[in-house]
């Protein structure tokens, strides 16, 4: 892992900073947690691409998930295959989030702002390297979409770890109450499209929820 994937704003900004300057402590702590992280961390993904249905009712089938999301079909509009993917940090990020929070609760809260920033980081990286690698075939991917963000269900986690085998081949599992193990962990689909349109702007920026107290500045 390269350390330049956690930007220490993104950490900040994942505390509730927005504009304001952390103070020299919370910079300190955050300095150590990052370097800790970077020792620990275990960042491992998988993709896969499967044949893509949107119907006119608002369905949207792909492939290893079922839903009717209005706002997946709108990212996913004009795509004719889409990627399924899953990353994580691992589970000795779950065991250290695990020990701060019994020994320092500022400690634990700046670890998980810190490890959040590095799933984040992690999979935009895996993102752009896809995006690059599918370019190459003249096809261009649509921003990743995960579920729930607006109205894509959290149910399709468990259809989606399936399909990617997750459990088997990166580690993780989902809980009886629907939480991923290890919790740093992220699923999204990522539409295949044959025209750049909507694949560029993203995350923060494609939000209008401009009230966001998470919100990343431009």
């Amino acid at each position: 892992m390269t350390e330049q994937w956690i930007n220490e704003r993104e950490v900040f900004r994942y505390l509730g900073y927005g504009n304001h300057e952390p103070d020299p402590q919370t910079r300190k702590l955050a300095e150590e947690c990052i370097e800790e992280l970077m020792q620990t961390a275990e960042a491992r993904s998988i993709y896969r691409e499967f044949p893509l249905r949107l119907s006119e009712n608002g369905q949207i089938d792909g492939g290893c998930f079922q839903t009717d999301s209005k706002k997946l079909l709108k990212n996913l509009g004009g795509c004719g295959r889409v990627l399924v993917m899953a990353a994580t940090l691992g589970s000795e990020v779950d065991r250290r989030l695990s020990r701060y929070n019994r020994l320092s609760v500022a400690k634990a809260v700046v670890m998980q702002a810190a490890a959040a920033a590095l799933i984040e980081a992690f999979c935009n990286e895996k993102c752009l390297q896809w995006r690059e690698e599918y370019k190459e075939k003249g096809l261009y991917l649509r921003p990743r979409f995960s579920p729930g963000y607006g109205d894509f269900p959290l149910s399709c986690q468990q259809s989606i770890l399936d399909g990617l085998e997750a459990g088997k081949r990166i580690g993780i599992v989902l809980t009886a109450g629907g939480l991923m193990l290890p919790s740093k962990s992220v699923t999204a689909v990522i539409g295949v499209s044959k025209l750049p349109k909507l694949c560029e702007v993203e995350g923060c920026e494609a939000c209008d929820k401009t009230d966001c107290l998470y919100r990343r500045e431009s």
